[in-house]
């Protein structure tokens, strides 16, 4: 299980609060993998040079064709503008094709409690994919 671990490309000011987002993607097939790997690090390198991204992990299960991602975000807009950015808008437009199911979810966290953990952020992406909704606990 490959992982890319926990990064800090920028301090979080003390005090504040983190957009946290947590995604899973399931690609359509085994052949399908080593790209969507590939074009991840592309992801994984520009987070790391991205204004207002607070911290960042990947982790691969390839053979499951199961990628999950963790970041943390000084704000919404922090997080919006680097999806909209090169190259993760192109990334994702041209993996939209081999991914047959993806599951996202947001939530707000103190920055003192970066990094988040897995297994909370599994926890969030299960309950997303179950439709659970309590606004406790996505910190709405």
């Amino acid at each position: 299980m490959p992982t890319l671990p926990w990064i800090t490309p920028n301090p979080a000011a003390p005090g504040t609060r983190a957009v946290v987002m947590a995604s899973r993607f399931e690609v359509r097939s085994l052949a399908d993998v080593p790209r969507f790997f590939a074009k991840s690090i592309a992801v994984w390198r520009q987070i790391g040079r991205t204004p207002g991204a607070l911290g960042a992990s990947l982790v691969a299960h390839p053979l499951r064709r199961t990628f999950y991602t963790l970041s943390a975000w000084e704000s919404r807009e922090a997080l919006n503008a680097f999806a909209a950015a090169e190259p993760h808008r192109s990334v994702m437009t041209s993996l939209r094709d081999t991914t047959k199911e993806s599951t996202f979810t947001f939530w707000q966290t103190p920055v003192k409690q970066l990094p988040i953990t897995w297994t909370e952020a599994h926890r969030r992406l299960d309950e997303q994919r179950r439709g659970v909704a309590d606004d406790a606990s996505t910190g709405a």
